[in-house]
């Protein structure tokens, strides 16, 4: 009887996690972007890259092809991907300087971003600085102490936290109060 309990329980878990994959952590992210706490010096993909009022904010790139903002003096370009993978890309040869960029989701992210990882850095000199905020809506990237050969690149995964569905919760509930009632259970002898 245990046993039965158990694997109906394991196997009822298996299949809640799959089909309740967590979602992508920019999968439809609207992101507005400052540049040294600018606005005019960041341009973005749905305005063509053109500076015009709002050109800062752009949606995520739905083919992936491209990148979706460039800096006003086209020194950095930015390519955000739905599944979290971010690509910094330098246009040209680039000496340390001020280069401060914010880049905020606002509440269009499915879960707060909880963690980033720098997955390639060895296209520059010195190290970026990446920082998220406390509530996981937007990332700081500082590129002032680093140095960049002509279309040098690094890239970062952005993650989100999965959030647990309610439904799983209370399965795992029901499972343990299963599991303790028949434990209470009199043996039979």
């Amino acid at each position: 009887m245990k046993k039965t309990i158990m694997e109906t329980l394991v196997a009822a878990v298996l299949a809640t996690g799959i089909a309740h994959a967590a979602p992508l952590p920019l999968q439809d992210a609207v992101i507005t972007a400052t540049y040294n706490g600018s606005a005019d010096a960041i341009v973005g993909l749905d305005h063509l890259f053109q500076l015009e009022p709002g050109s800062n904010t752009t949606a995520l790139d739905p083919s992936g092809t491209g990148v979706e903002f460039l800096s006003a003096d086209a020194l950095f370009g930015f390519d955000f991907d739905a599944s979290g993978l971010m690509t910094i890309i330098a246009n040209g040869a680039i000496t340390p300087g001020s280069y401060q960029f914010h880049f905020d989701f606002g509440n269009t992210l499915a879960a707060p971003l909880t963690a980033f990882k720098l997955l390639d850095g060895s296209g520059i000199g010195g190290l970026p600085v990446l920082s998220l905020a406390a509530n996981g809506t937007s990332i700081d990237i500082d590129l002032s102490g680093t140095t960049w050969t002509e279309f040098a690149s690094i890239t970062a995964q952005l993650d989100a936290a999965a959030v647990p569905e309610p439904g799983s919760a209370a399965l795992m509930l029901g499972g343990f109060a299963a599991l303790a009632a028949s434990r209470r259970r009199p043996r039979r002898s």
